[in-house]
């Protein structure tokens, strides 16, 4: 991915992940770069961020989208992610 909006390095938790953008004019898919972070100071929030890959959007402008969980939100979003990933067929 060029000119990233995130900052994407050895510590970026998932790294060109299947996406789809959603919008009034249809639907694309690109890979993305998933992030969970917790700013170094002062944190009051977990960042949950992604960023599809503008290159590959046909009508999607470049942009990252960053949702703030707090402590609770980011315990009910793992536990969520946990219960789905259970209930899919392991890959081999």
């Amino acid at each position: 991915m060029t000119d990233r909006l995130l900052r994407v390095n050895a510590y970026t938790t998932c790294d060109l992940v299947e996406a789809e953008a959603v919008g009034p004019d249809g639907t694309e898919t690109a890979p993305a770069v998933l992030n969970v972070r917790v700013p170094r100071r002062a944190p009051k929030h977990v960042h949950l961020e992604l960023e599809l890959d503008g290159t590959a959007l046909e009508w999607l402008p470049p942009h990252a989208d960053r949702l703030l969980l707090s402590a609770v939100e980011a315990r009910t979003v793992a536990d969520a992610l946990r219960d789905c990933a259970d209930e899919l067929t392991p890959v081999e």
